[in-house]
């Protein structure tokens, strides 16, 4: 099963694709989708829209987990990040019902056994997981191989985590 991870956000979009396999998870690719702050807004959901489904015809994953969005104080950037990440979702919803989400506290607790753990935890066990030599860069990647790795922990319980 191929899973595409997604971090969303304006300016950097992380993504990451893994295969699950019985037991293990194998690194496919990863990588951002960036818009320019110089760009006008319409124009950078646009492109956004027009990579995820580039990223989409590219991998065709049978799996699309994102990150639940939590902002605790900067409105401003929780509307335009809400926006991109309305954008990735309606892209990845028009090419398959099998959308997922995950608080950050459970791919933390999925990926490093810890729901309090440190974005430095997070990313040196993504790269223990899927054997890098490596950790993803940028941080928006690793964040999304490890939403990825979180939806494949999951497993048959991933239905609870099913976009309603």
């Amino acid at each position: 099963m191929l899973i595409l991870g997604i971090d969303p956000g304006l300016a950097t979009l992380g993504w990451g694709v893994i295969e699950a396999l019985p037991g293990s998870q194998r690194l496919v690719d990863y990588g951002c989708i960036l818009t320019s702050a110089h760009t006008p807004f319409p124009k950078r959901l646009v492109e956004i829209g027009v990579s995820m489904r580039d990223l989409l015809t590219r991998f065709h994953p049978d799996d699309i987990a994102f990150e639940e969005l939590f902002f605790a104080r900067n409105v401003t950037t929780a509307l335009t990040v809400g926006a991109a990440r309305g954008v990735s979702v309606e892209a990845c919803a028009a090419y398959t019902d099998r959308l997922y989400e995950y608080t950050p506290m459970q791919v933390k607790q999925a990926v490093a056994g810890y729901g309090g753990a440190r974005k430095e935890q997070v990313q040196q066990m993504v790269r223990l997981l899927l054997r890098m030599d490596h950790i993803a860069r940028p941080d928006d990647a690793a964040d999304a191989l490890a939403i990825a790795l979180t939806h494949a922990a999951a497993g048959p319980a991933c239905a609870q985590f099913k976009m309603k």
